[in-house]
């Protein structure tokens, strides 16, 4: 019997390892260490198998044994996921971050939020790009519209002006116009030479 427990043991064993953080620090100053321990334990017991590391929040100190980190996870360790975080951050493994933070509060992504606003950039210039290509397109058409009326009113003018009957009348106005002139002309002269 004791052979078939051990070999259980030591099959299911790995399975249940796990990469966690175990706090040490003391209040209102937490420090914890990096260390491979059963699942089944409490994060404060300190019946770890091994130590591979220790992480300072307050100082962003990590220090680990990328040896041993990659040694147990080869072994079929899963670290828990702030773990995995710093396993990241550090390069000993590729890949994401995962998002440890509660629903409600979702990890802000800065380059998506850059990507996004560089985006609306590029489309509110493009637009404006296509409203001043519509604006030239339209402004022809108000400028050959222009012309047209302006082209009207001048061919009234000329049709105007080549109308005999109005030319008598114009030259008559215009001859009365000029004698008026002549005639208040003579009479201030005639009023300046009596003084």
């Amino acid at each position: 019997m004791p052979i078939d427990l051990f070999l259980y043991s030591a099959t299911i064993l790995p399975l249940m390892l796990m990469m966690r953080l175990q706090r040490v620090g003391r209040r209102n100053d937490p420090a914890y260490r990096i260390v491979v321990t059963d699942k089944r334990t409490g994060p404060k017991s300190d019946k770890h198998v091994d130590r591979l590391g220790s992480y300072n929040p307050q100082r962003d100190e990590i220090n680990l044994d990328a040896d041993k980190v990659k040694d147990w996870l080869s072994k079929g360790v899963q670290p828990s996921e702030t773990v995995h975080n710093l396993l990241v951050s550090q390069k000993i493994i590729d890949g994401k971050k995962i998002n440890v933070l509660p629903k409600k509060s979702p990890i802000i992504d800065e380059e998506a939020i850059k990507r996004a606003e560089e985006e609306a950039a590029a489309k509110a210039e493009a637009e404006a790009a296509e409203t001043a290509a519509q604006d030239t397109e339209e402004s022809p058409e108000a400028e050959v519209a222009e012309e047209a009326k302006a082209d009207e009113v001048e061919v009234e003018v000329v049709a105007d002006e080549d109308d005999p009957a109005d030319h008598s009348e114009t030259a008559e106005q215009d001859s009365e116009e000029v004698e008026k002139e002549k005639s208040e002309k003579a009479q201030a002269q005639a009023d300046a030479e009596a003084d």
